[in-house]
């Protein structure tokens, strides 16, 4: 079938609801996500280059918006289960890179086959723009749970999203990390809400508990 087949596929990540079997007052696809990393992840790059960052914007760009694309094959696992050990997350990045190389050996031409393979792989590591794609995707997360605790849920589960993702982004060595906390998160925080949680209160108690992070990453201009 050729790229059609991936075309195809695409609609799958709308029909993938991210947090499954929690009570939620809005359904956020992954599909949904993956745009609102790459708006994040421009933002953060942008920041990142005011600050003497070289950004290989296409290689941004790839990761940022692909980075969810093996959730076709095993769906959205929640974070705490794919975290709980090292091996089980281990072993699900080893079926999903498996699934991925198996449908681009299946469907995708020859001559595409190594973009395909560089486009879909996980974008997660120790370069800028792996680390921009971390602390975005973490701010999506930051982004849901907030939203369902200002409007009064109270599951247990957007507590802990919501703190994990808060410490997750605190422990990366960037700029816009930084920026992110100075100036974004008071005014996230500082919005009204119904919520019987004390969301300030746990943002202070998080990042009280966060290990001091690891200065900022040097730049070359």
């Amino acid at each position: 079938m050729g790229i059609h087949a991936y075309f195809r596929s695409l609609d799958v990540l709308d029909r993938i609801i991210r947090c499954p079997g929690k009570f939620k007052f809005e359904e956020h696809s992954v599909a949904a996500h993956s745009w609102k990393v790459v708006q994040y992840a421009k933002t953060f790059a942008d920041i990142e280059e005011q600050q003497g960052a070289v950004i290989d914007w296409k290689k941004l760009y790839r990761i940022t918006s692909s980075h969810d694309y093996g959730e076709i094959f095993i769906g959205d696992i929640k974070t705490p289960v794919k975290h709980s050990s090292m091996q089980l997350r281990t072993l699900l990045q080893r079926v999903e890179e498996g699934m991925i190389h198996n449908f681009i050996e299946e469907h995708i031409p020859r001559e595409f086959k190594a973009i395909f393979q560089e486009q879909l792989r996980e974008g997660k590591d120790q370069s800028t723009e792996g680390l921009i794609l971390e602390a975005a995707d973490k701010l999506d997360q930051v982004y849901e749970a907030f939203s369902e605790l200002q409007r009064g849920n109270t599951e247990k589960e957007f507590v802990s999203m919501y703190r994990h993702a808060l410490l997750k982004i605190r422990s990366i060595p960037l700029k816009c990390v930084d920026y992110f906390f100075d100036s974004i998160l008071p005014d996230l925080v500082s919005e009204e809400s119904m919520s019987p949680v004390d969301i300030r209160k746990i943002t202070e108690e998080a990042l009280a508990s966060a290990p001091l992070p690891s200065p900022s990453r040097p730049h070359t201009a």
